[in-house]
């Protein structure tokens, strides 16, 4: 079950952060075992609800299910405790309320029509400072409210100034008693979460020596503060719905998309992660997303992760059989990553003329694996003909692979298309080309540059023309500066 962006989270962004809880987290915990959470709703009875806790993207965890009394009672109870984190009541016709479980034993009462409003936390030093915090922020941007809408009627200059001044005093007002609830409460995790919720507050650039701005400074100093409240040793962050967006946020959007930076700042974010749960969290979300990346290059990024967490054993929680799988996996991607040599290959043209691939001289090859029997062959090879004939004057020449045991068929095809470009297959079976260069469907391009090195992979007939151009100035570019 998909939940969509928490309410409450998204609205903890707003510009209003406040709470009239004053709480001290120093009272003693009941001395019991397992757990016990109970809930009076107004609005439900006779009917079933959920506890479930987030995870990763907007996921939750189911951990118990309850059903209502006739006056609206509801009791979930376990011998087990429940791990720590954010908590959703997931409630019938798509309703759902958060909570914090930091404490096994807690007593909640609410109005289904306005929890926050309405909430009155009877057990649970936690969640009296989390809906304190919501409601006060609640009651303050209704406050603001009707000042601002008059600011967006009022022309006159002097009543612009005098509304101004009222919201700069609220915002004054929330900004103390946010920092006086931060200040009291340290160790509390609502407090921690609020924290989470917040952006980095960016200064102004500082005037270089040519007395211009520094254009990055802000970017960089927004990165590098981007993570500065989302703690990595505390296992319970990976169940909030913070969590998995500001990594992504940071990995995907903060970092420049090549393996090299990518990898760095995975193994920055990983030494800091000593919660194991966050660790793992971490392993696998970085792993699996750049192992299903459509960019071209990130292979690099899953072969990184591989070698370093998953066959070296910091990857504790996954069996043999998955290492195995990833350890074949990395022997077939680690040889044909962007930048190593392409492995070499023995073939025969349709006359038995042998061919290999180390031996073929072009500026950039064009290594070509493709069916003749194919659908989606038959109609790029064509429009590959037609990209080559325009452009091997540039010294783009064609290595192309037949990747089929029936050479009649291709044959066939050569002579009705007038493929004049090398063409070879695996006559003598002597290649085992289609594990070597991970050939799984058909048509596969693989562009090389003169010493056989892979420059780029898996590109569409209709991308070579835009890569080429870029890949012959930047050529061009280095020899002037060489």
């Amino acid at each position: 079950m998909k939940i969509r962006q928490s309410r409450l989270f998204a609205f903890m962004l707003g510009i209003f952060l406040l709470s009239n809880v004053f709480l001290s987290l120093g009272q003693t915990a009941k001395k019991q075992t397992g757990h016990d959470i109970r809930f009076k709703i107004k609005g439900y009875k006779d009917t079933t609800a959920i506890i479930a806790h987030y995870y990763g993207d907007n996921q939750y965890i189911p951990k118990d299910t309850a059903r209502f009394d006739s006056k609206g009672g509801l009791q979930f109870k376990g011998k087990k405790e429940l791990p720590e984190g954010v908590y959703l009541l997931v409630l019938p016709r798509n309703k759902y309320v958060e909570f914090l479980i930091t404490e096994q034993f807690q007593s909640m009462e609410f109005d289904s029509s306005d929890a926050v409003g309405t909430m009155k936390v009877k057990e649970g030093i936690e969640n009296q400072i989390f809906y304190g915090y919501q409601k006060t922020m609640s009651e303050k941007a209704k406050e603001a409210g009707p000042i601002k809408a008059r600011l967006s009627k009022t022309k006159n200059a002097d009543s612009i100034a005098q509304i101004k001044k009222q919201l700069e005093a609220i915002d004054k007002e929330v900004k103390t008693f946010r920092e006086k609830l931060f200040a009291d409460n340290p160790k509390s995790f609502a407090v921690k979460l609020f924290k989470a919720a917040q952006e980095p507050e960016v200064p102004e650039a500082p005037t270089l020596s040519n007395n211009r701005k520094d254009s990055v400074f802000q970017f960089r100093y927004y990165k590098s503060h981007f993570l500065d409240n989302i703690d990595l040793t505390d296992d319970r962050m990976v169940r909030t719905p913070l969590f998995h967006g500001k990594i992504e946020q940071y990995i995907s959007k903060l970092t420049l998309q090549i393996p090299d930076s990518i990898n760095k700042e995975a193994d920055y974010l990983l030494k800091k992660s000593t919660s194991k749960e966050i660790f793992k969290y971490l392993v696998w979300w970085i792993t699996n997303n750049y192992e299903k990346s459509q960019i071209m290059g990130m292979d690099a990024v899953f072969v990184h992760m591989a070698k370093n967490y998953y066959l070296n054993g910091k990857a504790y929680w996954v069996d043999s059989s998955i290492t195995n799988k990833i350890r074949d996996r990395v022997k077939i991607l680690e040889p044909i990553l962007i930048g190593k040599k392409a492995p070499n290959m023995w073939l025969t043209d349709s006359a038995g003329k042998l061919y290999t691939l180390d031996g073929f001289k072009a500026k950039s090859t064009i290594l070509y694996f493709w069916d003749p029997n194919c659908g989606h062959c038959q109609k790029e090879t064509p429009k590959l003909l037609e990209f080559w004939e325009k452009n091997k004057k540039r010294g783009i020449d064609v290595y192309a692979v037949c990747i089929d045991r029936k050479p009649d068929d291709w044959k066939k095809f050569i002579r009705e298309k007038k493929l004049n470009w090398l063409n070879v297959w695996d006559s003598y079976t002597a290649t085992d080309f289609k594990n070597i260069y991970d050939i799984y469907s058909t048509p596969v391009i693989y562009l090389l540059d003169e010493n056989k090195k892979i420059v780029a992979k898996r590109l569409g007939v209709e991308n070579l023309e835009d890569f080429y151009d870029n890949y012959f100035k930047d050529k061009l570019g280095n020899a002037v500066r060489e």
